[in-house]
């Protein structure tokens, strides 16, 4: 057997382990060997193959191929790819793809992918998971639903305490325990732990004529989806980009990526398929490094919710170009799932520039497990829910602090350091976000380091934040989940003031595209317990701005860092790029694409700083034709 023959044979056995949910190389790993074999033989009969060789007994034909995605670890591929089209973008669930098929309105055949055109029967087992619905308003002769099913960490905690009741081992990861549930042919029942997805919906009446027009069709017939962005042309891919590393490393299920398409159907349908993947969509990954390190202790920190959240201090190590000493540990539930204790030898992946995490135990301490009784920040006992341990005392120091830190960071009070709000609270002079619009220059001279000029200063940036639109407003609530995405699709369905969002039913929300009834339920509670405290801000003045489409502007979605002197007073610029979507940012970084600056010659770090990094750098005439 020759050298190719042989990486012919490893990625085969690596890709079998992979869909048995028994992994033994990262996924950049095994991507590197089929680029190897790219290079040396393109058209291998293994480069062509989608999923896994099936070999089930109960296997069923796909009426249309479940291919694969085209991948690239390259922005400026991926970039080059987006131009020029107007494209969609969702988070890569990392689970098992499935497709569910409907006769006449009723679930009538579940399966996997297999190898593209056939796959496994699930339907038994399908038929046991609470997120997949059974029938749905459609009474077409025949409708397919593809989707991803996956375990989110609080279904991997009940996931495990129930394998143990029943005599089984604790499974190792969330990824991991779907495949072998899915293979598994006995106490099918625990597959009610296991979620699903929707991403693809194919009919023969074609009525969609874009990605979100069909993404829309599943929310309407109760489907869970991913939220959707669109882009157009290379329109907020970079925050998009952060925001998918970001999840990777804080959220409630395990993504790999990014998965891209371009919106308009017909060109989806003009462009086709290769054998393996559609021309029409692109998944984008980030390289991830795990290696393993000794944890030293765990440290926990309080939410603005009360949530209690774990930290590891670990051994540093370095993973991707860094010194690692600290990884993020999920949530209580993770800890208590895997019995982390100090001295643990633990396995930890770092994938893009976001805080490592934890991935499993690779040997366990004789060390006591031990987790705490009382919250650290204000010495209350805690409750245990579920996943999470809960300081349920409202006035806690951190969790004040943290609430009222997230609206000035999301309000825009730029100059409010979190050094300074906590001397604040700490003296008395702020218990809630209502009473930054209380403070005068004579309380903020007695804070630390504190001078007239910047005692004004900070006042005037306090009672600027008052002229703001209302989902940014919103976003800065802390309402559960509320991010800005969210926010902004209630309010663009038409619930554009106070009083309309006080009038907001159940029912007209779970209309709003992206909102499931159990994510309108938790948005609604959490916004009704802060109408007092909304009340309290409009008392002080707040006026909420006339939304505006800016969708077209330039410098939309765009990060600008500003450095020297302006001929106009800076805060007049930073309102103005904030008017037109543009987001002010206070360094220069790889993620920031202008530096807004008047000098002719590299004189300031920024300028230096920007340059190296070939980001773009207007000047003040520049940039405000640009806003026009």
């Amino acid at each position: 057997m020759n050298k190719i023959e042989e990486l012919e044979q490893k990625i085969l056995r690596h890709k079998s382990l992979y869909y048995q949910g028994h992994p033994e190389i990262e996924d950049h790993i095994y991507d590197a060997l089929e680029d190897e074999l790219k290079e040396h033989r393109p058209d291998s009969y293994v480069l062509s193959l989608v999923g896994n060789i099936l070999e089930s007994e109960n296997k069923v034909a796909h009426d249309k191929k479940m291919l694969s995605l085209d991948k690239t670890y390259d922005v400026d591929i991926l970039k080059k790819w987006m131009k020029g089209h107007e494209v969609v973008s969702t988070f890569k669930v990392d689970g098992v793809s499935c497709s569910l098929l409907y006769r006449e309105g009723k679930l009538d055949l579940a399966k996997t992918r297999g190898d593209g055109a056939f796959g496994e029967n699930i339907t038994e087992k399908v038929k046991w998971m609470e997120s997949i619905p059974k029938t749905i308003s459609i009474t077409d002769d025949i409708i397919e639903v593809r989707g991803e099913l996956y375990c989110n960490e609080e279904s991997f905690y009940g996931l495990s305490d129930e394998m143990e009741k029943v005599g089984e081992d604790r499974p190792s990861s969330q990824r991991n325990i779907v495949a072998g549930l899915i293979c598994r042919k006995e106490k099918i029942f625990l597959n009610k732990f296991i979620s699903f997805k929707a991403f693809e919906f194919l009919s023969e009446e074609k009525n969609e004529k874009t990605e979100v027009e069909r993404h829309h069709r599943l929310d309407q017939l109760g489907f869970e989806t991913v939220d959707m962005t669109v882009h157009n042309d290379l329109q907020l891919i970079d925050g998009v980009l952060n925001d998918t590393a970001k999840f990777m490393s804080e959220g409630e299920f395990l993504i790999d990526g990014l998965v891209l398409a371009y919106n308009s159907l017909d060109v989806q349908d003009e462009l086709g398929a290769t054998a393996h993947h559609p021309r029409y969509k692109m998944a984008f990954k980030f390289k991830g490094e795990s290696k393993v390190t000794t944890l030293k202790d765990i440290t926990w920190q309080v939410s603005r919710n009360g949530y209690l959240t774990p930290v590891g201090e670990v051994e540093p190590i370095e993973l991707s170009g860094a010194m690692i000493s600290r990884v993020t540990l999920h949530n209580f539930g993770m800890v208590k799932q895997y019995r982390l204790k100090v001295g643990d030898k633990i396995e930890i992946i770092r994938s893009g520039e976001v805080i490592p995490k934890f991935l499993s135990v690779s040997e366990s301490s004789e060390n006591p497990f031990a987790i705490p009784e009382v919250c650290p920040s204000c010495q209350r006992p805690v409750k245990i829910d579920h996943i999470r341990l809960i300081c349920v005392n409202d006035r806690c120091p951190d969790k004040v602090k943290e609430g009222i830190l997230n609206f000035i960071q999301k309000i825009g009070i730029d100059d409010l350091s979190s050094k300074r709000l906590e001397e604040m609270i700490r003296k008395g002079l702020v218990e809630e976000v209502s009473d930054l619009y209380d403070l005068t220059v004579e309380q903020l001279l007695t804070l630390d380091k504190t001078k007239e000029k910047l005692a004004n200063k900070l006042i005037e940036a306090i009672q600027n934040s008052k002229l703001v639109d209302v989902i940014t407003f919103l976003s800065a609530l802390g309402i559960s989940g509320g991010a800005y995405n969210k926010c902004e699709k209630v309010v663009r369905a038409g619930y554009d003031t106070i009083a309309k969002l006080k009038l907001l039913s159940l029912d007209q929300l779970m209309a709003v595209d992206s909102f499931a009834e159990k994510s309108s339920t938790e948005f609604l509670n959490s916004i009704r317990s802060k109408f007092d405290l909304v009340d309290r801000l409009v008392g002080h003045g707040f006026n909420f701005e006339e939304l505006k489409d800016n969708s077209s502007n330039p410098i939309y979605g765009k990060k600008i860092c500003i450095t020297g002197s302006l001929s106009e007073k800076r805060t007049v610029i930073e309102s103005l790029i904030r008017d037109a979507g543009g987001v002010v940012v206070g360094s220069v970084s790889k993620n920031t694409d202008i530096l807004l600056t008047n000098e002719t010659e590299i004189k300031s770090s920024k300028y230096k700083k920007a340059k190296s990094l070939e980001i773009q750098v207007v000047n003040e005439p520049t940039l405000l034709k640009l806003l026009e």
